[in-house]
């Protein structure tokens, strides 16, 4: 059992939120939407589940506790864990908290956070890589999105960053025949000159970006030879349609100036909650149905078991307990 004093808050910096929408990017061809909701929602979480991670492993390494980290996370697999502590992995589950109200009443009262539930989607919990020795770690994320035209304007005018984004369909990010988009190019209709970022894949599939400035209606040519196009980014706000053509698809892609969404999370602290271990957690969870309003989301999109977060163990003994494990490697 814990209690809200036993909850650490870890302060957010934009670098996390950077270092999110470089792995939430290269991830977007392979990741499983099991959540539901719009597509950059989806990619917020992507975004604050990495940012929760960085921020994680740095306050590790400031305390001074051991761990290990077993190779970057593929993009092709989201759901691969990354940090190992005193030889057990940890699978760090990340609700990013983005209401102002919400927030508000959280730093308030910490103590509500107690009656949450600390889910886990089934899918993932029954998955046959995990074993009884993993254990879960739970975060809140708290910090601002905007979720329409509006916010991102607010947020211009307010001289917040954003990061704007426009995912490809399948056919150009993940499509049936692997060859090359001949005579790439691409062509705004906005008033004023744009830059533009774009990320695909090469023939070896490995992923590569570049950036380009569109000057209005003229068509640019890339550099790089793409076999999949996964997104196009740019950090100001089109104020008209953009197209993308290559003689090998049928039509021209073109995206309307409401077709963007921006991805950028105005973080401002992680709270990690607590801990379980993985057998513990199987004995303990109940089921969450779809559909379901919990204190995270308004509606589940997918099924989860869960325990109230008051249940989770308190992090700090785990850490202490880490580094009396590895003195006592060093010992023997």
């Amino acid at each position: 059992m814990i209690s809200a004093p036993d909850f650490i808050k870890l302060p957010y910096s934009p670098e996390l939120t950077e270092g999110g929408i470089a792995y939430a990017t290269r991830s977007l061809p392979y990741t499983y939407d099991r959540m539901g909701g719009s597509l950059y929602s989806r990619l917020r979480r992507i975004v604050g589940g990495v940012a929760v991670e960085l921020a994680f492993r740095r306050y590790l390494s400031e305390q001074g506790v051991p761990f290990d980290v077993k190779g970057a996370t593929p993009f092709s697999e989201p759901d691969r864990y990354d940090v190992s502590l005193g030889g057990h992995r940890c699978d760090i589950k990340t609700f990013v908290t983005s209401k102002r109200n919400q927030i508000t009443a959280m730093r308030r009262n910490p103590g509500l956070v107690l009656r949450a539930p600390a889910m886990i989607p089934e899918d993932q919990f029954l998955a046959v890589n995990h074993t009884d020795q993993d254990f879960y770690l739970f975060a809140f994320l708290l910090g601002l999105t905007t979720n329409s035209p509006e916010d991102i304007q607010k947020a211009v005018s307010a001289g917040q960053r954003i990061y704007l984004i426009h995912p490809l369909r399948s056919d150009w990010s993940r499509p049936q025949a692997w060859a090359p988009l001949h005579k790439l190019s691409l062509k705004s209709e906005c008033s004023q000159p744009i830059k533009v970022e774009i990320g695909g894949q090469d023939a070896e599939r490995n992923f590569i970006t570049e950036t380009l400035t569109l000057a209005p209606l003229t068509r640019v040519l890339p550099k790089n030879t793409y076999h999949s196009l996964a997104y196009i980014h740019t950090d100001s706000i089109p104020d008209a349609r953009v197209g993308i053509h290559s003689p090998a698809k049928a039509d021209i892609y073109l995206i309307q100036p409401h077709e963007w969404g921006n991805i950028w999370i105005y973080g401002m602290e992680i709270w990690l909650t607590g801990y379980m271990m993985h057998n513990e957690f199987r004995r303990k969870a109940s089921a969450i149905l779809a559909g379901s309003r919990v204190f995270q989301y308004s509606t589940t999109q997918a099924k989860n078991l869960s325990v109230p977060v008051a249940d989770l163990r308190s992090l700090s003994d785990l850490f202490e307990r880490v580094k009396e494990w590895e003195e006592a490697k060093k010992a023997w």
